[in-house]
């Protein structure tokens, strides 16, 4: 069964651990400016958001990418990128929507997260349970119930409004 990483952005406190985790699992140090997922604060809203890659279906840096270096993963239900192929040439990383992809300057290549294999260090570091690596079919299920039930709250807001009138 495919996995992916669900980010809840509401249990994040920012404390960045998933990033350190991160740069040591894949660099051997503790750099978060080489971390595959990045914490992003949002001032106006007080507000952490752990961005990370979103592993597409149709992903855009692999249409883009000129030599083909970047190809889906279908047993761990992601995007790789083959360091033998990638020139650097950074496309990668200016299309995608999400902010998934980054350069590690001292490496000197594009980065993104891979799930670590398949046993994502960020979960496993993540006290606050911010970070889960979940069926991809058991994500679809859980968004469909949240989805349902703020259409059912809504429509109980629009009966008691015809209600009162």
């Amino acid at each position: 069964m495919a996995k992916v990483l669900v980010i809840d952005y509401e249990k994040c406190t920012g404390c960045r651990i998933c990033e350190q985790v991160c740069t040591v699992k894949h660099e051997g140090v503790v750099n978060p400016a080489r971390s595959r997922i990045r914490i992003i604060k949002w001032e106006q809203e007080g507000r952490y958001v752990p961005m990370v890659c979103q592993q597409c279906e149709s992903a855009p840096c692999q249409s883009i990418c000129p030599v083909k270096a970047i190809s889906r993963d279908e047993n761990l239900n992601r995007v790789m990128v083959d360091y033998d192929i990638c020139i650097g040439c950074r496309m990668c990383v200016a299309i995608c929507p999400f902010g998934g992809m980054s350069f590690d300057p001292i490496a000197q290549k594009v980065i993104k997260c891979d799930f670590c294999d398949g046993d994502p260090q960020c979960v496993k570091f993540c006290e606050e349970n911010a970070i889960q690596y979940v069926d991809a079919s058991e994500q679809s299920l859980e968004k469909q119930i949240a989805i349902a039930d703020k259409f059912s709250g809504t429509m109980r807001k629009v009966a008691t409004a015809i209600a009162s009138v």
